[in-house]
């Protein structure tokens, strides 16, 4: 982004869903109200769990490494990051990196003028307890091995104080470290980004015995409860500060504290990201979208997969969806890893989609775990079922029962546009029957017997075989490995 360039509440509703797009909404309005009038409970007509209006203006100032004006109502704080080489004295030697942090407000910031530290020749201990505070919560997100032996200086001066001066520092702080810190990746000083997660603070006050989010001076001039709440993108803590100003509180008003933190700080974080653009992709990954592509023409493992995934609200298509039925991916792989990745990796790049491919097959012991991944063509390249089938048994005719184990294997490969791909593997153990018993399923299934049961496959009930079957158990660990890799790029 250019330097000016801002992001608001406003600019992030095309990234978020259509209920927090809702609530961003309701966030601008609400200070106003319709035609004027407040319409929340509020002092400034907010709902108990709503932000102020947030703006993050990155590149604000010129010489900084990062900075970023960011206005949260009508606080307002510059934060920068300054690089430097070398390290404080009780850091030296170590292999690591430092961040220190430096708060303070301007002498107009607040209604009655706050004199400055130079003329008292010392940092009064609210402004040392409140960078100390922001220092602590940055490096809770950055691995400090990775930024070899040098100093980030986080500066946050408060140019306009109106409540939470110090969660607004380390909102926009944590930006313009990540600003300082790309800048290094990417002129190849550092090898890779060393922050390890989004990082936000919000404040959450108990004022007229109802907790509110976010809360503004004169709210915080009569809180009866006072908290400050820092989180990471994982809804992990890195501090929370609370304090019973008045009174103790209670553990409900506890636990909805947390829940309106929580709340608040995934709307920041939402806000960070947006302004951020590449940079967050750097460090939590890119958001995917909900949809993938089989690259299969079998379309029961595409239902079969639609079914596995559809608790997840994730789209599953196939080639012919988009317009690629047909196409011959040539699977020239020696595992059954490599060609489901092949596949995979064919179908997402022309797509520019996550991909999904697989390769299965049965493994025979006494055959040196043939067929293996030649299984559709054991018998040659256009050999039919029943001739596979056939060979199998020609070569397995003297082998007694004991010595007839083998295993049915499915590899599913999920391929994903920034290039990060996952495998899942899937078996069933079992026996080579004496002759083909059944008729249901396909292939070698009429001829496997599974462990535990006196039945083949062929013999089994497609819903019981497909409860544990080599293909469901691959799709069972995918789906798992799926959702946490979704789940962890989204705020």
């Amino acid at each position: 982004m250019k330097r000016g360039d801002l992001v608001t509440n406003s600019s992030v509703r095309e990234s978020l869903d259509a209920s927090t797009s809702e609530r961003v909404e309701n966030l601008e309005e609400a200070s106003s109200g319709i035609d004027g009038e407040k319409i929340g409970p509020r002092p400034d007509g907010r709902d108990f769990d709503q932000l102020r209006p947030v703006k993050i203006t990155r590149n604000y100032t010129m010489h900084s490494a990062g900075s970023v004006l960011i206005e949260v109502g009508n606080t307002k704080v510059i934060c920068t990051a300054s690089i430097e080489e070398g390290l404080p004295g009780f850091m030296k030697g170590t292999g690591k990196g430092w961040i220190s942090a430096e708060y303070s407000m301007l002498p107009s910031a607040t209604e009655t003028r706050k004199r400055r530290d130079s003329s008292r020749g010392k940092v009064d201990g609210r402004s040392q307890e409140i960078q100390r505070l922001i220092g602590r919560s940055i490096r809770s997100v950055v691995n400090l091995e990775d930024l070899g032996e040098r100093t980030i200086w986080i500066d946050c001066d408060v140019i306009q104080a109106d409540g939470g001066t110090r969660t607004a520092s380390i909102t926009g702080a944590f930006v313009a470290l990540a600003d300082a810190l790309y800048k290094l990746y990417a002129s190849g000083d550092i090898k890779k980004m060393p922050i390890t997660s989004m990082l936000a603070a919000v404040s959450v006050g108990v004022v007229d015995s109802n907790v509110c989010l976010d809360i503004c001076y004169e709210e915080d001039s009569k809180a009866e409860v006072d908290t400050n709440i820092i989180m990471n993108h994982k809804g992990q803590f890195a501090e929370l500060q609370c304090t019973g100003e008045e009174r103790p509180f209670t553990r409900a008003e506890m636990n909805q504290i947390l829940e309106y933190a929580e709340k608040g700080n995934k709307e920041l974080m939402r806000i960070q990201r947006k302004a951020l653009g590449q940079v967050a992709d750097s460090i939590i990954g890119r958001e995917y979208e909900r949809e993938a592509i089989i690259a299969t023409g079998n379309m029961h493992k595409l239902e079969e997969i639609q079914k596995m995934l559809a608790d997840m609200d994730f789209d599953i298509k196939s080639l012919k969806d988009v317009d690629l039925d047909g196409i011959e991916i040539i699977e020239d792989g020696r595992t059954f890893e490599h060609n489901a990745l092949i596949k995979a990796r064919t179908i997402s790049k022309m797509t520019g989609k996550i991909a999904i491919g697989d390769d299965s097959g049965i493994e025979v012991d006494a055959l040196g775990k043939r067929p293996g991944i030649y299984s559709a063509r054991y018998a040659g390249e256009n050999a039919t079922d029943e001739e596979n089938r056939i060979k199998m048994f020609e070569e397995l005719k003297d082998v007694p029962m004991e010595k007839r184990t083998a295993r049915f294997v499915c590899v599913i490969a999920t391929v994903f546009p920034d290039g990060k791909e996952m495998l899942a593997r899937g078996k069933v153990e079992g026996k080579i029957a004496f002759e083909e018993r059944g008729h249901n399923g396909f292939g070698y299934d009429c001829m496997f017997i599974p462990d535990g049961y006196e039945e083949t496959f062929g013999q089994l009930a497609p819903e019981v075989k497909n409860s544990f079957s080599h293909r469901s158990r691959a799709l069972a660990e995918m789906k798992v490995r799926l959702k946490e890799i979704i789940d962890s790029r989204i705020i």
